[in-house]
């Protein structure tokens, strides 16, 4: 089963999605320019291989549930976004407001 659930963080909404697999719950959470993800991301892999497409992503470790991923401290993140000033340790919550900020600020 696949779940989307809207989430409003600092007047910006974000999107939630929850993939039930057997034994394991994709997380991730997606704010125009970029996302976090569970502990199944691959940044060195986005990092390496797909260093060109300019991934902005980062990832939290040991997370169950949407709110434990946008309350975790980001495990590791990509290069991308660490240019865009979101770095290990960061609240996922705090990542995704700014993903959310830097995605309007290139519409308007």
């Amino acid at each position: 089963m696949i779940k989307l659930v809207p989430i409003v963080i600092d007047g910006y909404t974000a999107l939630g999605v929850e993939v039930l697999l057997p034994k394991t719950t994709l997380l991730a959470v997606t704010a125009g320019c970029g996302y976090i993800m569970c502990g199944a991301l691959d940044v060195a892999l986005l990092n390496d291989k797909l260093k060109d497409r300019g991934i902005l992503a980062g990832r939290a470790v040991g997370v169950k549930t949407l709110d434990q991923l946008l309350d975790a401290p980001l495990e590791s993140v990509t290069y991308e976004a660490e240019r865009a000033g979101i770095v290990p340790g960061m609240q996922g919550r705090a990542a995704v407001a700014r993903m959310a900020s830097m995605s309007a600020q290139q519409e308007g």
